[in-house]
């Protein structure tokens, strides 16, 4: 059997201060198809300059790059950008508030996911939603309770692979489950860990983001089944790690295994 074609993307979010030229030189240089942009505050273009990004496709196209997908607001500005870049995917996490209550904060989201859809349409730029531990939709099932019934075609899933596994759920079921809504992979991986001693009171834990061999996560089982699947998509690479200061090397790392599971 041919094993599906995926593209690879990474995020580039630790590397704020960097210049758009050495960005581009070095996620080429890792071996990288296109990167996700934080289009934030802060970073090297900014929401309300979203009219610039086709300027930004440019300069990362002459690296051999292209922008998969943006992390950023869903103002209608941010459509009009992406749109005239060629971006095809927002990306979001909705947030659930604990002073409001889970299912009313995602009554909430489905209304306002349910305004994105005319936007959605016009722009011919999808709505890519995220599930993130703590206060946020949690794990695939969550996430396609919230997303079941909208245009797959205009709202999809972006399944992640820590946070699925930081919730206990088999790559293999998460991935089924969010299935026709899929518009894109992420790969990073997590673990939890005690912060504090046996003799405390209380266990406390933190969540502790690693390579993606040494996680909760099977990256493996995910590849495999991605593959059985058929799945052509993007696979983005959050480079999200504790260790912040060891961001180079083990992004170097990751997306060597990463494209070693898809060959």
């Amino acid at each position: 059997m041919e094993k599906a074609k995926v593209q690879f993307s990474v995020f580039t979010k630790p590397w704020k201060t960097q210049s758009i030229w050495d960005l581009g030189k070095f996620v080429s240089g890792l071996g990288f198809d296109g990167i996700e942009f934080p289009l934030r505050g802060g970073y090297q273009l900014e929401p309300q300059n979203a009219a610039q990004l086709p300027q930004l496709v440019k300069q990362f196209a002459d690296h051999g790059l292209k922008i998969f997908s943006v992390a950023s607001s869903t103002d209608e500005h941010v459509f009009a950008g992406c749109a005239e870049a060629g971006i095809p995917v927002i990306r979001i996490m909705p947030t659930m508030l604990p002073e409001v209550g889970y299912m009313a904060s995602e009554k909430k989201a489905r209304e306002e996911l349910e305004a994105l859809l005319p936007l959605c349409e016009k722009y011919g730029v999808k709505v890519g939603v995220q599930q993130h531990c703590g206060n946020n939709v949690v794990d695939s099932m969550g996430l396609l309770h919230l997303l079941e019934g909208l245009d797959a075609n205009r709202i999809g899933a972006i399944w992640d692979a820590a946070h699925d596994g930081l919730a206990g759920q088999q790559p293999e079921f998460g991935l089924d489950i969010v299935w026709p809504y899929l518009c894109m992979v992420n790969l990073k991986n997590a673990y939890y860990m005690r912060s504090n001693g046996p003799e405390a009171t209380a266990a406390v834990w933190r969540r502790q983001y690693t390579s993606g061999r040494h996680g909760l996560a099977s990256w493996p089982r995910a590849a495999a089944f991605l593959q059985q699947r058929g799945y052509e998509g993007v696979i983005c690479l959050t480079a999200e790690y504790s260790a912040e200061h060891e961001v180079d090397r083990l992004i170097a790392e990751d997306i060597a295994y990463a494209k070693s599971l898809f060959e």
